[in-house]
């Protein structure tokens, strides 16, 4: 009787956890105060490590997430620009939702790459510092779609869902509009969680990856994995016959090969290991 009670009440998931003076709390605002938190445990660390001090880690980190969520609206904005010309009253209202992943990776990466060079240390250094951090940061900031019923994939059967082994939770979450859906955010989330956990193990190995190959790595393992998920999604942003975050993890995946069979190919200067290099500071 006590865990059917207790799989009742997390079948049902209020998008508000708690109400402070009468203004709501959601669940989303939660994961994403997470998500900051966390990335920036794992980028302070691997920075100080790299012997850049914690006030200029912070200060990045501030600047990127304040520029980052500008990025990510405008982003969402630019590919829905007929509407929001129509209602530009909402242009500003981005607690209705509205947010692109990808306007944010480039308005943050765009924020790292001025700082690092007004603050003296090695862009492409900032950028493999970087990177793990936000795809771990990534892979929690999807459990906030999950409480927002968003984000999610096509229409799946209840025995299809089951067969993932899902906890009942779950299942009845991914129940919207009379019909169950493929749980894309958990697909997402899996995939970021294995590519920050390969990352750091890698990382750490000396004569592996050289820099610049980390944050390349990154956007290699992040746009394969997004190319395919998107493809299951049902609110996706569209451009021609495929959708815009389709197009743009395609582009960002043959850069990143690119870039790295350039520079393991490029004789001198030779690039540095990332484990050699260290902040100019």
């Amino acid at each position: 009787m006590k865990f059917l009670l207790i799989g009742n009440l997390l079948a049902t998931i209020d998008r508000v956890a708690f109400e402070i003076g009468g203004w709501p709390v959601h669940w989303y605002g939660i994961i994403m105060g997470l998500c900051i938190a966390i990335g920036y445990i794992v980028f302070s660390r691997e920075g100080k490590r790299k012997g850049i001090d914690e006030d200029t880690l912070f200060n990045f980190l501030f600047w990127m997430v304040i520029i980052g969520y500008l990025g990510a609206r405008l982003y969402y904005v630019a590919f829905k620009l007929d509407y929001y010309l129509e209602n530009p009253e909402q242009i500003l209202m981005i607690w209705q939702g509205g947010i692109a992943i990808y306007g944010g990776i480039i308005a943050g990466s765009l924020t790292l790459y001025v700082m690092s060079k007004r603050s003296q240390i090695n862009p492409v250094l900032m950028f493999d510092v970087t990177a793990p951090a936000i795809m771990l940061a990534q892979a929690i900031g999807r459990w906030g779609n999950f409480m927002n019923q968003e984000a999610y994939g096509g229409v799946v059967s209840r025995s299809f869902l089951e067969q993932l082994y899902l906890p009942e939770f779950m299942i009845q979450q991914m129940y919207i509009n009379g019909e169950y859906h493929h749980p894309t955010f958990l697909y997402e989330s899996v995939w970021n969680l294995l590519g920050f956990i390969l990352l750091l193990v890698f990382r750490r190995r000396k004569q592996f990856f050289r820099q610049g190959e980390v944050a390349a790595s990154y956007l290699i393992w992040y746009g394969v994995g997004r190319a395919v998920i998107e493809g299951m999604r049902t609110d996706s942003l569209y451009l021609g016959p495929l959708r815009v975050s389709q197009w743009l993890s395609i582009v960002l995946v043959v850069v990143s090969i690119g870039f790295v069979i350039y520079r393991r190919k490029q004789s001198f200067p030779e690039v540095p290991y990332y484990e050699e290099e260290t902040s100019s500071l």
